[in-house]
């Protein structure tokens, strides 16, 4: 009890230390929806722990009726969790998410169905996410795949392959940036800072520079003749 007590402490603490809207641990405990869904939730993953499942589910249901965010009892979630806004915040029952992790408004961690040689479902259908990880809003992370520590996912991205440590991500599929800043101890809302290049978005600069070019030569050529 004293470890959960814990737990939920570190919750409202990651709720004070990354939320600028919010003054005060009182007004995290009483006004942040994102809170209030990680307290629900640890009490539903007691519950299902203890095979108490139906219980779980419902207790699961009524936060998310209460809160617009929809955490499966049977996932894994480490200390300082936190969501911001929330609503339409989807984890799924294999989620696993460690420690210090932040998700805004309309995430999934959902999953893909999996079949094995008997045509059963497989376990792990959802993803596994590391520490210190940043999901922006509307982000869809897919199926049983890592995200490694450190990351940071744009908002609007969809993830369907493994991420490494480090990164950051966005786009549609998602894909790697160039980042120009290495510091890891800055905080940036929805997973990306301004100080970063889209390497897709070079190319393409780079592509329609080359039309351009190519318009003119076939111009003056025109002229010519």
């Amino acid at each position: 009890m004293k470890a959960k007590y814990k737990l939920i402490l570190s919750d409202l603490e990651a709720v004070l230390a990354r939320d600028p809207a919010t003054r005060s641990k009182t007004e995290a405990a009483l006004c942040s929806s994102g809170f209030h869904a990680v307290v629900i939730y640890r009490a539903a993953h007691w519950l299902w722990r203890h095979n108490l499942h139906l219980t779980a589910r419902l207790l699961s249901q009524i936060g998310r009726f209460l809160t617009g965010i929809e955490i499966h009892p049977g996932a894994k979630i480490g200390k300082g969790f936190f969501i911001d806004h929330g609503m339409g915040v989807v984890i799924g029952e294999t989620s696993e998410i460690g420690d210090n992790v932040t998700l805004y408004h309309d995430v999934t961690l959902g999953g893909t169905t999996a079949f094995d040689s008997n045509g059963k479902i497989t376990a792990k259908r959802h993803p596994t996410i590391g520490n210190n990880v940043i999901i922006g809003s509307g982000a869809q992370v897919l199926g049983p795949i890592k995200i490694g520590n450190n990351c940071k996912i744009g908002s609007n991205a969809v993830v369907v392959k493994d991420v490494p440590s480090d990164c950051t991500v966005v786009g549609v599929p998602a894909h790697k940036t160039q980042g120009k800043d290495k510091s890891r101890k800055v905080f940036y809302a929805y997973g990306v800072s301004n100080n970063f290049e889209d390497p897709l978005e070079k190319e393409i600069a780079e592509l329609r520079r080359e039309i351009i070019q190519l318009r003119q030569e076939i111009n003056q050529r025109q002229g010519k003749n």
